[in-house]
C-alpha cells in the first residue's frame, strides 16, 4: 500500500489544527495557512466546501488514496442504512486507525509503519495490512517481541490522549478490544468533519 511523504506540517496549517497529533506542533511558530499570508480569500464555492471536507477526512485517517477513499464510499452505498454512518465507521474500523486509538502510537503514521512492520495480532494472529477492517470482540494486541518498543511505551504513557469508549485497553498486556461499532459522536477526530457533504460530494464526482 502506497505511503503518503508529502510535508504533513503544510497539510496542517491548511486546517488550522494539529491535525496528525504530532509532537511538535506545525501552528506553533506558523499560525497562517500555506500561502501569501495577508492576501484576500475569496468564498469558497459548494464545490469547494464539499472538496475541504473530503481532504480533511483523508487528512484525518493519514493522507488516504483518492482510489482508497472511494472504494470505502461505494461499499457504504451498497449497504443498508446511513450511508455517511456506515462510510465513517469503515474507516473508523481500519486496523492502523484502531492501532492509533488504542494509544499504540502517538501518531496515526506511526500506527501505519507497526502494522505494515508486522508488530500487530489480530486475535492472535500477525496482521500487516493497514486496511483491514477490525470487527467487534476483535482483540488487538502488540506482538510480544515488540512490547518494549520505545515508541510504543512512549505513546501508551502519554497523558494527553485517551481510548474512545467503544474500545477498551489493557495497558499492562498492550492489548485492546473493540467493543462495538462507533457512533460518529465518538469518533475522536481532531477538527469538525460533515460526512454527509463528503458523500453527497463523491455521489455526484463518482
Amino acid at each position: 500500500m502506497a505511503r503518503y511523504t508529502g510535508n504533513k506540517n503544510r497539510i496542517a496549517r491548511r486546517f488550522g489544527t494539529n491535525i496528525f497529533g504530532r509532537a511538535r506542533n506545525p501552528l506553533l511558530h506558523k499560525p497562517n495557512p500555506p500561502g501569501v499570508h495577508g492576501a484576500r480569500r475569496r468564498k469558497k464555492s459548494d464545490y469547494g466546501l464539499q472538496l475541504e471536507e473530503k481532504q480533511k477526512l483523508k487528512a484525518v485517517y493519514g493522507m488516504l488514496s483518492e482510489k482508497q477513499l472511494i472504494a470505502y464510499y461505494k461499499k457504504a452505498l451498497n449497504k443498508v442504512g446511513n450511508t455517511a454512518q456506515h462510510f465513517a465507521e469503515m474507516l473508523e474500523c481500519r486496523l492502523d486507525n484502531v492501532v492509533y486509538r488504542l494509544k499504540f502510537a502517538n501518531t496515526i503514521f506511526g500506527a501505519h509503519q507497526l502494522v505494515s512492520h508486522g508488530h500487530i495480532l489480530v486475535d492472535g494472529k500477525k496482521v500487516d495490512r493497514r486496511s483491514f477492517v477490525v470487527k467487534p470482540g476483535m482483540v488487538i494486541s502488540i506482538k510480544e517481541k515488540s512490547r518494549q518498543m520505545k515508541s510504543i511505551v512512549e505513546a501508551l504513557d502519554n497523558p494527553a490522549r485517551s481510548v474512545p469508549e467503544y474500545l477498551t485497553l489493557d495497558v499492562a498486556k498492550q492489548s485492546g478490544q473493540l467493543l462495538a461499532l462507533p457512533l460518529p459522536e465518538q469518533m475522536p477526530w481532531p477538527i469538525e468533519i460533515n460526512m454527509s457533504e463528503i458523500c453527497d460530494f463523491l455521489a455526484h464526482t463518482t
